[in-house]
């Protein structure tokens, strides 16, 4: 039996000062009760460790064995104590009573169901609710038009997709990432429709809105993207031909020899 409703989980790789401050964000503006928070370190950074340490409500988990995003995500599913496990960047903040607000939810919704929240902007006051159904710049799915926050509805809605710098879902019932995946990207899109399939669906909560730094750059590889697509939408049985539009038929075949 789990001691905490909800688990936070990061999986990191570097990013040493942008966890820093996750973290103590969460430590500082957050009602933490009945939540666990949890690093799985795929890169093995002992200033990070020594941070867990130090915190009453941190565990930290030290994961190389395949580096990437989607496998350490994973490891966050199953190294939660929580019932519930929301995963976020570590460079995300979130906002006044996020956290308190999907905790009182929980409890009262016992969801299979993917869930994430607006992604809110600098200014305050605008968010993007979702990802449209879009392939643009090297990926699958945009930004949905920015709105006014007190435009949101208070109850929870259904969204086609969404950025996962922030999403959730019930630890036992989370249907996880292609363990074939490797490096970053073609998560979003994939995890959304494998959820779909399942005869379920992905919510986004009004309350459950998140910063999302974006400065720095990604320093990412599209080859990574692309073998995640193909993956994945071979696993779901995706029509492919979005992706050789996307980035070209010379490319795609090159990367498909090889997987």
């Amino acid at each position: 039996m789990t001691s905490n409703l909800l688990t936070i989980g990061m999986a990191v790789k570097g990013h040493e000062p942008e966890l820093f401050f996750t973290l103590q964000a969460l430590h500082l503006y957050q009602d933490l009760t009945d939540v666990e928070i949890l690093v799985v370190d795929n890169g093995g950074n002992p200033n990070i460790e020594e941070w867990m340490g130090s915190w009453r409500r941190g565990k930290y988990v030290l994961y190389t064995d395949i580096h990437g995003t989607s496998q350490p995500r994973n490891e966050v599913f199953k190294q939660a104590s929580g019932r519930f496990v929301v995963c976020i960047d570590p460079h995300v903040m979130l906002a006044t009573d996020a956290v308190k607000k999907t905790v009182e939810w929980l409890k009262k919704n016992d969801t299979d169901d993917l869930f994430q929240g607006p992604l809110l902007y600098d200014s305050c006051d605008c968010v993007s609710t979702h990802w449209e159904n879009v392939w643009r710049a090297d990926m699958w799915g945009i930004w949905s038009d920015a709105i006014e926050t007190w435009k949101l509805p208070p109850e929870p809605f259904e969204i086609y997709m969404q950025g996962l710098g922030l999403f959730g879902a019930k630890k036992e019932t989370w249907l996880e990432f292609n363990p074939m995946f490797r490096g970053f990207g073609g998560e979003e899109g994939y995890i959304h429709e494998k959820y779909r399939r399942a005869g379920r669906t992905t919510l986004c909560l009004p309350w459950l809105q998140w910063f999302h730094y974006f400065g720095g750059g990604s320093g990412t590889m599209v080859v990574d993207r692309i073998r995640n697509y193909l993956i994945g939408f071979n696993e779901l049985g995706l029509n492919d031909a979005p992706i050789y539009k996307m980035f070209g038929v010379k490319v795609v075949d090159a990367v498909k020899e090889k997987l």
